[in-house]
């Protein structure tokens, strides 16, 4: 994903004068959207961990990532997304956050994903020592893993004081119908979907309902895995980019998630401080109507 991404990247000159080494120069605030739950805002743009944290072992792996965070933080960024299924990525985290003294500006966000109830509690407790934190903002039950045993544990947890909120995840169409059926019967402060400009299924149903369920909604793989950057590598820039202040494809797909009205939050993965500058630009500025979103998904769509 990234080195598509990135190719195309190159030609966003504009976000020169935002990478500036020690210096992070005035700009708008992040856009936030509410957990309808709460009402708490959070920004619309996030950093999520599959990939380039899940193997990152040695000192030379995790020096680009301290960095990104670093930055992160200090452009307003605040939702961190990780999972114990994601490798090493998140005790990479935590020591991350204990290592920039960060972790009360975050919102950070994992997940169970085990076959029983005390699986997820063995789970859950590690959750905590590899985020080194006493309280989680907010734990998903996986893919719909044991889904009925782990919201009563999160349930417990959340009463307690332990963690802030609960939810559930797919990125998997063929769980669709399953997860539906699963959001009118629980009661949940969010949900986690994969939802892209060229993977606009969750649209359909998924997202419709955790609107009307009162539900906050995670975006996961906001660039289609990659297929989005595939189909516009090396395409300028549509004259309506401009428009809503976009100056990388990157921004464009992240803008097109997060101007739905019930999409709460879009997670793409980061691990270099340039991509924290590019991403989070999709947090500020102008944003999509509904005709310039019907525009985009017929450019996407004719590619």
């Amino acid at each position: 994903m990234h080195a598509n991404r990135r190719t195309i990247l190159a030609a966003g000159a504009g976000l020169a004068a935002l990478a500036v080494p020690g210096r992070v120069q005035a700009q708008p605030a992040l856009i936030r959207k509410p957990i309808p739950s709460s009402g708490e805002m959070i920004p619309v743009v996030g950093l999520g961990s599959a990939r380039r944290y899940e193997d990152a072992k040695t000192e030379e792996d995790i020096a680009p990532l301290r960095e990104t965070f670093r930055r992160f933080q200090q452009l307003g960024g605040t939702v961190l997304d990780t999972s114990p299924t994601y490798g090493v990525a998140e005790p990479v985290m935590g020591g991350l956050m204990a290592d920039l003294s960060i972790r009360p500006s975050m919102f950070v966000c994992t997940k169970v994903a085990v076959d029983n109830k005390e699986q997820g509690r063995a789970q859950i407790e590690q959750c905590f020592r590899n985020l080194r934190t006493d309280r989680i903002d907010l734990i998903a039950v996986h893919n719909l893993r044991d889904i009925a045993d782990e919201l009563a544990t999160l349930r417990e947890l959340k009463a307690a004081g332990r963690i802030r909120y609960l939810g559930a995840t797919t990125s998997f169409d063929r769980q669709y119908e399953a997860f539906e059926a699963m959001m009118r019967r629980e009661t949940l402060d969010s949900i986690q979907i994969d939802y892209a400009l060229d993977n606009r299924n969750a649209a359909d149903r998924i997202i419709p309902l955790a609107r009307d369920r009162g539900m906050a909604v995670f975006v996961n793989l906001p660039f289609g895995r990659g297929s989005v950057f595939r189909a516009t590598q090396g395409k300028p820039l549509p004259d309506w980019a401009a428009e809503i202040d976009c100056t990388t494809w990157a921004q464009v797909m992240l803008k097109y998630i997060v101007s739905h009205e019930a999409v709460t939050c879009a997670i793409p993965g980061m691990a270099q401080a340039r991509y924290v500058d590019d991403n989070l630009m999709a947090a500020r500025g102008r944003m999509p109507d509904a005709a310039l979103r019907r525009r985009m998904e017929q450019y996407i769509d004719a590619l």
